[in-house]
């Protein structure tokens, strides 16, 4: 298949390109500046200018393509009410060059919301988006698959680790250097869903090529999912160790003042199956789950 891929230079869309082309596939892949450009070329894909901003370059990549992967997104929580309407507007671009056709579109989505106790699974239906958390991927997604397009969303846990991880594990690590300290809210039992990156990548492959070869199977969702649940405290006691620093619980009252926007984030329990991902698809994750990424240490290298 020839697919275009958003976000292909990004730590997830990279591992992404490169497990598509290692698997036979062509790639057309959207680049934002000269030097992404040439870091697709390098991968082995053939650029396509544009951006998520630039509906018209958008329009023209799913033109050219037999499917499309949606991983892009702007992370910049400065303007993230603002990134989460690109991202709406995105999809909808998309989607509307893929009507009435069943060349696939498979979009992003996280877990991170859905929380409260239960494994969560796949026939879970996504949180509204809300004026605190407004990114819409998935109900835009399901709206288009409602309308008969080949839409279908790939949903990832809150952590996905690997190398090139800038997200909530390095602010963590971060957070701790800086305080001294490696920190969870309450008792920390509460737990993260994680997967590593080229686990996230196989899955995007299963799943596109799962969606072509049935030819139509709009709406479904699947979980890239390793680790169904890490406790949070878990996570906190491999970093100090890792730091050699101590590790302390934050009392639910304070945790606003220690780890700022974090704390939301600390205090979910989301632990996800992808029990029927992995039936459906034949996908497994086999690399290393986030604790023994932590221990391995090149979290810890700058």
């Amino acid at each position: 298949m020839r697919i275009f891929v958003t976000g292909a230079t990004g730590f997830i869309g990279s591992a992404v390109v490169k497990e598509l082309l290692g698997a036979g596939h062509t790639v057309l892949a959207l680049a934002r500046s000269d030097q992404a450009a040439r870091a697709v070329a390098a991968m082995g894909g053939e650029a396509a200018r544009g951006s998520l901003e630039d509906l018209a370059s958008l329009r023209r990549g799913a033109e050219k393509a037999d499917a499309v992967i949606h991983c892009g997104f702007v992370h910049d929580f400065s303007k993230f009410a603002e990134n989460c309407a690109v991202d709406r507007a995105a999809i909808l671009a998309m989607g509307e060059v893929l009507k009435g056709s069943a060349r696939p579109l498979h979009v992003t989505s996280g877990m991170a919301l859905k929380v409260g106790g239960a494994v969560g699974t796949e026939d879970d239906d996504a949180v509204d988006p809300t004026p605190g958390y407004p990114r819409a991927s998935e109900p835009t997604a399901m709206a288009l698959a409602n309308q008969g397009i080949n839409t279908a969303v790939i949903r990832l846990p809150p952590s996905v680790h690997g190398d090139g991880d800038k997200a909530f594990v390095p602010m963590l690590i971060k957070l701790a250097r800086e305080k001294g300290v490696s920190s969870y809210i309450g008792d920390g039992a509460n737990r993260w869903c994680a997967v590593h990156r080229l686990d996230a990548a196989s899955l995007y492959r299963a799943a596109i090529e799962k969606t072509k070869e049935m030819g139509q199977l709009a709406g479904a969702r699947y979980h890239g999912v390793g680790d169904e649940g890490v406790p949070v405290r878990e996570i906190a006691r491999a970093i100090g160790a890792k730091l050699g620093l101590p590790v302390k619980a934050i009392a639910p009252e304070e945790a606003g003042t220690h780890f700022g926007f974090l704390a939301g984030f600390l205090q979910m329990d989301a632990p996800r199956s992808s029990a029927k991902t992995q039936a459906e698809l034949g996908w497994r994750p086999t690399r290393p789950g986030l604790i023994a990424d932590l221990e391995k240490g090149q979290y810890f290298e700058n």
